[in-house]
């Protein structure tokens, strides 16, 4: 069964503005590493993305929210509903378009999900969703709306288990917030631990509540892991704790925001460590719905979601980038000739901390939250 890409010209016509983290350009630049390197050959693989209609965004969504959002549209919003939704300064600027982006943002996912849920894609990638922030009356964290937690939802009313594991820098607070309480959803998150990066959440003790007790699992790193020690934590929580809860269906956000150069978070992982994880992914041959995330270095975005790609659709990777990519990427400022990146291990004294740490926190996790889920 096939592997499908869902992607329009819009994802990258928008701007939240010249000096923001989030470029939406990445996006382009993804899709088009993709094709000069032939990976959308075949017509079937390529799927046009649609727009959510607003029943859609009120799985998650409170209804005066996607109103303030929409009257956004033009880029201007009143200083009440600014405040009131966290719309307009900070992180969540208002720009021309933000609510059309945002709908063909929770559209792709949707469309990715109503794909692998009936069959007709066994994997199925929207590299424009994965904004995991978003609450269900507010803006946070660069995401408008959650088109994770509206994807999800979907399935769940469908009658799907649905395993959630998220590998931003950043906790997937909105996504865990929406399912606290299920155990229909299990969400994991590994990301850099809350005490130095927003949202400041994400700690082991936050387990669930209720139905959902023991389904939501949390593994922080500590600013400066590496790819050894993020890989570490992946291998050792995610395979054992998906075998416990059997889902039907995984999800999954794809954030390259833990990159050593990305420019606003503190972690040390690179291509290697990204794909291993990818590779593992896959490696668990469940019906598939992979979504984007965060990354704002352009260049990690673009070359990381290409390898990503080419894992899910089986293809192989020339390590130097086609020409007619680099040449076209050098406007953005992209150097890069190579898809990889060189690999990166920290110092012994560096490493012992930090993965002395993770350990712990595996041991706690494994020892006291995965009994918590129920056998099936």
């Amino acid at each position: 069964m096939k592997a499908v890409f869902i992607y329009t010209d819009v994802f990258g016509l928008y701007s939240y503005g010249y000096e923001h983290p989030m470029q939406p350009v990445r996006l382009r630049l993804t899709y088009e590493l993709i094709t000069s390197y032939g990976f959308l050959d075949t017509g079937s693989e390529l799927v046009k993305a649609r727009r959510a209609n607003e029943n859609e965004l009120l799985l998650f969504h409170a209804g005066e929210y996607i109103k303030a959002l929409k009257g956004a549209n033009e880029g201007i919003i009143s200083i009440e509903d600014g405040l009131r939704f966290a719309l307009g300064h900070g992180d969540n600027p208002v720009f021309k378009g933000v609510y059309d982006w945002s709908l063909c943002s929770v559209g792709a996912s949707i469309q990715a999900a109503e794909l692998v849920l009936k069959g007709d894609a066994y994997i199925a990638y929207n590299i424009c969703g994965g904004l995991h922030h978003a609450m269900r009356e507010r803006a946070s964290g660069f995401c408008y709306f959650n088109d994770a937690v509206i994807a999800i939802e979907h399935l769940v009313r469908s009658g799907m288990r649905v395993a959630y594991v998220d590998i931003d820098a950043h906790h997937g607070d909105g996504v865990q917030t929406a399912f606290y309480d299920s155990d229909r959803v299990l969400t994991i998150s590994l990301h850099e631990n809350g005490n130095y990066l927003f949202p400041g959440t994400g700690f082991i003790d936050e387990v669930g509540m209720n139905k959902g007790y023991g389904y939501s699992i949390n593994l922080p790193f500590l600013p400066g892991a590496d790819d050894d020690i993020f890989v570490t934590g992946f291998e050792n929580i995610v395979p054992i704790f998906l075998d416990r809860f059997k889902p039907d269906i995984l999800v999954t956000q794809l954030g390259v925001d833990t990159f050593r150069t990305d420019p606003i978070t503190h972690l040390n992982l690179t291509t290697n460590g990204f794909e291993k994880m990818v590779r593992l992914f896959d490696s668990f041959k469940l019906p598939w719905v992979s979504l984007g995330g965060g990354g704002y270095n352009i260049s990690n975005v673009a070359r990381a979601w290409t390898l990503a790609w080419a894992i899910m659709s089986g293809r192989e990777v020339v390590e130097i980038m086609p020409a007619s990519f680099t040449e076209m990427a050098l406007d953005y400022g992209i150097k890069d000739s190579c898809i990889n990146d060189t690999p990166f291990s920290l110092s012994n004294k560096e490493r012992e901390v930090i993965l002395s740490d993770a350990k712990t926190l595996i041991e706690r996790l494994v020892k006291n939250v995965l009994p918590l889920i129920k056998k099936i």
